[in-house]
């Protein structure tokens, strides 16, 4: 051995032999009894490891890596309910701020077919409950799918079958949300901040409309109804608390200023007025017309006693009634028609009009058509004859434009509501989340206690007489019902305390864990019990 190599070994004996940077692997493992346990190991090493890197001079890469597997980890704790997905609350429709009437109307849905459509769409195998909003202005569905992606195709493939519309057609005008953006949509169409006529009134009867068909619909299901419970309770609030409704038109009000202004002398005594229905729509009607100086109506009906109740309530205008087929004779005798039928057919036709008696010069010898029905009633080529010209519904923006800019303050105050009604909503919603862990903890603890209960009932022998056997069962019963009372009470709430619920879900968090309710297997229970019964 030369003396080169001689001083290379003593050099390598004398220095330190450098340490070996310990490389930690975490894995991540199954949610069980000692999963935390687990965590708290892991963190140990880790930390231990951190700690090495100081003087060890750990490479950061295995560093980073093992804190990244501790998150992944410890993300395996959440509680089983929480981790599920939950269902979407999906919204999608049309409204006149996106899609014309002449697209609304073919996706209309009258209110006699809404449970109709309620149960064809639950039937849809991700489809758990739905609810229809058809009006004038908007068709929109709301659902609960238990898959977002496939519900909305479902929800799509109603809409094409439904109206025989072409998805690809309905596609650009379709307005798509999920959850809180949903909900939000309909606490402001409820509160009419969505409306073409911001404030008014009759969207809220609607909303409450669909919520009173919905209880007799089966589709119409818990979240649904938790839903438009509280949107109609917003809507409420808006317009007591708030300035948005003083003075404000509907779309009948809108209607009958959009007459006025279109008349030369801006002057309904001058006019000649026939109106087509004798709903809810042309009750407004005849109220904003007598308001603003009309003093004699014609009234077309399908029958006669609904026409007769309208005139009974306004005895300071004149009214002329005739059922439907004298509506031509009463057509070519009126200048200004406004259709606010239930009817889903067009009633009058460039054809029916285009030999009648011209109007007087004082309306400018036009036949002016104001329709405010979904679908329409009156045929928009009357517009092509020099001698007629039809609105509808679409056309009433010329006169809302300009009631919107003096609610705009109110507008704002309600929105402020609105976004305290959506938290109530979310906060019921979340209060649902117990329910399951309600059920998992009382079937488990029926399972024990009847299981040593029949250990009991083999011990005894077969001396015991029924009355006997009863009364040890009842007091076995009443042992575990008392030992549930605590936990059952931490566990419920009525979701219009946000902290409070957050409180039972953290304890929901705390009794999985301790009883291990994820090991539960609730349909088996349910099947038993069903059994015995």
């Amino acid at each position: 051995m030369n003396a080169s190599m001689q001083r290379n070994m003593k050099q390598q004996a004398a220095s330190p032999l450098r340490a070996a940077a310990p490389v930690v692997t975490v894995r991540p493992v199954p949610v069980g009894n000692s999963t935390s346990k687990r965590v708290a190991r892991a963190e140990a090493i880790v930390t231990h490891a951190a700690a090495t890197n100081t003087s060890s001079k750990m490479p950061a890469s295995h560093l980073e890596s093992s804190k990244a597997a501790l998150d992944s980890l410890k993300a395996q704790q959440i509680n089983r309910y929480a981790s599920n997905e939950k269902p979407s609350i999906i919204a999608m429709g049309l409204t006149i701020h996106n899609a014309p009437v002449s697209l609304r109307e073919r996706l209309a849905v009258p209110e006699a077919e809404w449970p109709r459509a309620i149960s064809e769409l639950v039937q849809f195998p991700h489809i758990e409950e739905a609810a229809v909003l058809s009006t004038c202005n908007r068709m929109e569905l709301y659902v609960v799918g238990l898959s977002w992606h496939r519900g909305v195709r479902e929800v799509e493939e109603w809409l094409t079958r439904s109206s025989g519309v072409p998805i690809e057609e309905l596609r650009p005008y379709l307005f798509l949300l999920r959850d809180r953006d949903a909900t939000s949509h309909l606490m402001r169409v409820s509160g009419g901040l969505d409306s073409m006529v911001m404030g008014e009134g009759q969207i809220l009867a609607q909303v409450r409309q669909v919520y009173k068909v919905g209880q007799n619909s089966p589709g119409f299901g818990r979240h649904l109804n938790g839903l438009f419970k509280q949107a109609i309770t917003a809507g409420k609030r808006v317009r007591s608390e708030t300035s948005i409704s003083t003075g404000s038109v509907s779309v009948s009000s809108a209607a009958a200023e959009l007459a006025q202004l279109k008349i030369p002398t801006h002057d309904f005594a001058d006019s000649r007025v026939c109106i087509i229905g004798a709903g809810k729509m042309s009750t407004l009607l005849v109220k904003h017309l007598s308001s603003k100086g009309c003093k004699e109506v014609t009234i077309l009906n399908r029958s006669m006693p609904r026409a007769e109740a309208l005139a009974e309530d306004f005895p300071d205008v004149k009214f002329n009634i005739h059922l439907m087929p004298d509506l031509m004779k009463c057509v070519e005798e009126s200048d200004i028609i406004f259709a606010a039928s239930g009817s889903e057919e067009i009633l009058i036709t460039k054809e029916d009009v285009i030999d009648m008696v011209a109007c007087p010069d004082v309306v400018g010898g036009i036949r002016r058509f104001v329709d405010i029905s979904v679908p329409r009633n009156i045929g928009p080529e009357i517009s092509e004859l020099v001698s007629g010209i039809v609105y509808n519904v679409d056309d009433l923006k010329e006169v809302v434009c300009r009631n919107t800019e003096s609610r705009q303050a109110a507008a704002q105050e309600a929105e402020v509501l609105l976004v305290q009604e959506q938290r109530s909503f979310e906060s019921w919603r979340d209060s649902l989340e117990t329910v399951p862990t309600i059920k998992a903890l009382r079937s488990k603890a029926e399972s024990i206690r009847a299981g040593e209960f029949e250990k009991a009932l083999t011990k005894m022998g077969e001396g015991m007489s029924k009355k006997q056997m009863k009364a040890v069962e009842e007091l076995s019963k009443a042992i575990v019902n008392k030992l549930l009372h605590g936990p059952m009470t931490a566990l419920r709430c009525d979701g219009t305390d946000a902290e409070a619920v957050g409180q039972s879900l953290a304890n929901m968090d705390a009794l999985e864990r301790m009883f291990e309710l994820s090991q539960v297997d609730l349909s088996s229970m349910t099947k038993q019990r069903a059994r015995k019964a």
